[in-house]
């Protein structure tokens, strides 16, 4: 089974809520919410792919020394299996607006459940529960 490398990041703002995504039309999983991120590239560091990723999805610049590792996923789909480890953001130059068409809404971590996401993103909530109470 191919093995998917993706990095997601939780960022968090002066608020206490994380920041999630939705799938827009016409992409797999369209519909469900997702953390920010996105696939690793070939010879790519997780955390470079996850700056380029937010610049990309999100207009926004991150250090690396502002992405912390929270966790990881690991979960089989039917036609891979996907690794994505979760960094927490609490620092970034800009301001975040949707550059794909996604909808964006920032959220309470123990709201996350209301939000239907992908099955390798629910585990991570219970991690982001416990660290913003």
């Amino acid at each position: 089974m191919k093995i998917l490398l993706v990095v997601a990041a939780a960022l968090i703002d002066s608020d206490d809520r994380i920041l999630i995504a939705q799938r827009p039309q016409g992409k797999q999983l369209a519909g469900l919410w997702e953390f920010p991120g996105g696939k690793i590239d070939a010879g790519e560091r997780p955390e470079m792919s996850l700056i380029r990723e937010l610049r990309e999805e999100l207009g926004i610049e991150v250090k690396e020394n502002c992405l912390a590792p929270l966790t990881f996923a690991s979960h089989a789909y039917e036609d891979f299996h996907l690794l994505m480890p979760l960094f927490i953001c609490r620092r970034w130059e800009g301001l975040v607006c949707s550059r794909e068409g996604q909808a964006l809404k920032w959220v309470r971590a123990q709201n996350l459940r209301d939000y239907p996401m992908p099955p390798a993103d629910a585990p991570l909530i219970p991690h982001l529960i416990d660290l913003l109470g």
